[in-house]
């Protein structure tokens, strides 16, 4: 997992406050967070977890997605699970610990998949997929 890019999440964020024009105080108070703890994230001081950051996002009216791939929890791909991973890592009732397990499994059987459909895709060895028209293997 990617590490947490902390200052260019705060300027990310800072962004995207202005361009909804909301004060410091307002948004934090929208996102449900402290003032001095919103401008501690603006300034990259403070990592959020994935819970502030989608409350963040709501707030703004932008996808937690966006955010969480701006914060390098999760990579920037072409849609594939981000609705799943940011369901997981927004979910308040389990712990972060939980979730990263939970992603870990889920990646792992991404990972699976992907090298079956590898080993489907290449026939280098006809014999090796398995039973043939011919009738199954014993």
């Amino acid at each position: 997992m990617a590490s947490l890019n902390v200052g260019s999440l705060g300027e990310y964020i800072r962004e995207q406050r202005r361009n909804a024009q909301y004060s410091l105080r307002q948004l934090a108070e929208a996102a449900g967070v402290s003032n001095p703890y919103l401008s501690q994230i603006e300034r990259g001081l403070r990592k959020p977890s994935a819970e502030i950051l989608q409350q963040i996002a709501k707030a703004l009216r932008i996808s937690a997605e966006t955010l969480y791939v701006q914060a390098g929890i999760l990579e920037e791909r072409r849609g594939e699970g981000l609705e799943l991973r940011a369901s997981i890592l927004a979910d308040p009732l389990i712990n972060e610990q939980q979730k990263q397990a939970l992603l870990a499994v889920y990646d792992a059987f991404l990972k699976e998949n992907a090298a079956r459909e590898d080993t489907d895709a290449a026939p280098d060895d006809p014999e090796a997929d398995g039973p043939t028209a011919a009738g199954p293997a014993i």
